[in-house]
């Protein structure tokens, strides 16, 4: 048969290309610059994405401390989260959180939009989230992009 056919080419942990990006986070809404982040990390925005092989980019995230909120989210929105023990189920706002630290609000909305197994766990270490606009990672030579 004298007819083309081509293969499917699954991405290997080998064959991965994996890059480094910025992403400034100024004024910016948290639910939709996550999703966005969420993409980039997992490799849904290329050609050669693989569902079980960690083929997305490292994320670098500053400015993370000037996200924003729509509507009265930033009083009104609740976390959960349970330690384990019985009546052990605690609750915050995004503002408790901001005063902790402002990482923890953009780390808790990527962690949720990825998923919920071992390849989302080894994908979520790909994320590093700066308050301010320094980073360490000036080595990796990261490109900047806009959301």
């Amino acid at each position: 048969m004298d007819s083309i056919s081509y293969r499917t080419s699954f991405a290997t942990n080998e064959t991965v290309k994996k890059d480094w990006v910025i992403v400034d986070a100024e004024n910016l809404i948290v639910g939709r610059v996550a999703s966005e982040i969420a993409k980039i990390i997992r490799g849904k925005h290329k050609a050669s994405f693989t569902p079980n092989v960690d083929c997305g980019d490292n994320v670098i995230v500053i400015n993370a401390d000037k996200v924003r909120f729509t509507g009265k989210k930033f009083e009104d929105k609740i976390y959960t989260r349970h330690t384990g023990h019985p009546g052990g189920q605690r609750f915050t706002t995004p503002r408790e959180l901001k005063n902790k630290s402002s990482r923890y609000i953009i780390e808790n909305a990527v962690r949720g939009m990825l998923p919920k197994n071992r390849i989302g766990r080894a994908i979520f270490k790909n994320l590093y989230v700066y308050e301010g606009a320094e980073h360490p990672h000036a080595a990796q030579q990261p490109k900047v992009i806009n959301l």
